[in-house]
């Protein structure tokens, strides 16, 4: 029996006389591997973009917003009929297990000033357990404190965009803006979030007190309402609970009856977010899937391409087997070439999919993540590939009949 070592350099001799045809056979690998790697790395990419998404908007949320007014028997779409207050969010406050933070919102579009220069953002009121809630944090300034609400104070946070278009590179802390007419001075610096998921920039905002926005920015016809109430639960577990105390709470304050439609609405991020992750899990499975389709179709071209192999060199299997190499040792050869065949395809097609990705976060602006799984998931399924489909044309080289190859013309 010959040696591994001897029929590795038959093997790869054999590849090397021809070259043209053995390239053109690791094409197909070529393709499949690097189409599996743009693949997974653009569906790693979406994953991770919408978790740092999630991540900042918040974990275990409750939304509650108002109803949705109807005109002429139109819905108007929720929050257009103020039915939350300022006394609700108290009472959820107070009475529903499982809160950790709660914090109402309002917010309207407005022009502020600073000198000569001027920008239309949107202006919130809140309090300050709404940055806790959102993930905010402070670059520099304060926050709001309880005498901030209390008394309604003209004071406001800036996130960052907003900083600069007012400001430029000036430190805006201390400094007076003015939202509308009313002037305002200048607080507290947010850190910068980016886009959302959605694509809004998280940074283009001002806050001020919720009472403030109330009584001295926002018209209302109904003092003391809110757009909407963020709650924050102490974990996942008892999120649920948390919604159905609000839920009950609502309802008891709102005199709605068993039959009648809620008056407000509860979101509950925590379910979005498990919905749009498993979305994604499944876009990125079947984008992997399609792009394995292309795999298996080279290891079909492998497998003709050896059977072609051992119709060309049947004369020289017969020699082999004359001077006494044994079946095992003709299967073991050809088995090899096909692996070589695979698995350098599958190099190349690694090395392509990561430029073809890099190519695509550089030219379309996608999101990538290239990962070492993804590698190695890559290549051992290439090799899988070169060994599966190979083994076929090896066993039928190894059936060969000495006497019968030798006589082959």
């Amino acid at each position: 029996m010959l040696d591994f070592k001897s029929i590795l350099k038959m093997a790869v001799v054999s590849l090397k006389i021809n070259k043209m045809r053995s390239m053109l056979t690791s094409l197909g690998i070529i393709i499949g591997v690097s189409a599996v790697i743009i693949m997974l790395a653009v569906g790693s990419g979406a994953s991770k973009k919408i978790a740092s998404d999630m991540e900042s908007m918040g974990s275990n949320l409750l939304i509650i917003r108002s109803a949705s007014a109807k005109s002429g028997g139109v819905r108007m779409g929720m929050g257009t009929k103020p039915t939350l207050t300022m006394k609700d969010a108290q009472a959820i406050e107070d009475k529903a297990r499982g809160i950790l933070a709660l914090a109402p919102y309002s917010a309207e579009s407005k022009q502020i000033t600073y000198g000569n220069q001027n920008w239309s953002t949107s202006v919130a009121g809140t309090t300050m357990s709404y940055f806790m809630i959102r993930n905010y944090e402070m670059d520099s300034g304060r926050g709001f404190i309880q005498e901030d609400t209390k008394n309604g104070t003209k004071v406001a946070i800036l996130g960052q965009t907003v900083a600069s278009e007012l400001f430029g590179d000036v430190d805006p802390i201390g400094k007076t803006i003015r939202i509308g007419n009313i002037p305002f001075r200048v607080i507290g610096l947010l850190k910068s979030k980016g886009s959302s998921g959605m694509g809004q920039d998280q940074d283009d905002i001002i806050f001020i007190p919720i009472t403030t926005a109330q009584r001295k920015v926002f018209g209302t016809d109904f003092p003391g309402t809110v757009a909407m109430i963020n709650v924050k639960a102490q974990n996942d577990e008892v999120l649920s609970i948390a919604q159905e105390d609000i839920t009950s709470i609502l309802k008891a304050r709102h005199h709605i009856g068993a039959k009648q439609d809620n008056d407000f609405e509860i979101r509950n991020l925590a379910e979005m977010q498990e919905t749009i992750k498993s979305a994604t899990k499944t876009m990125s499975l079947l984008l992997g899937a399609i792009a394995g389709v292309s795999l298996i179709v080279g290891g079909i071209g492998i497998m003709n391409i050896m059977l072609v192999s051992v119709t060309e060199r049947t004369k020289e299997i017969g020699i082999r087997m004359a001077i006494g190499a044994k079946a095992s040792d003709i299967r073991i050869q050809f088995l090899i070439e096909s692996f070589l065949l695979s698995i350098s395809g599958g190099i190349a097609g690694v090395l392509v999919g990561i430029a073809g990705a890099h190519l695509m976060h550089t030219f379309a602006g996608m999101n990538i993540a290239i990962t070492f799984s993804s590698i190695i998931l890559s290549l051992g399924f290439s090799a899988c590939i070169g060994i599966g489909f190979g083994y076929y044309p090896a066993y039928k080289a190894s059936l060969l009949n000495p006497i019968d190859a030798l006589r082959y013309e």
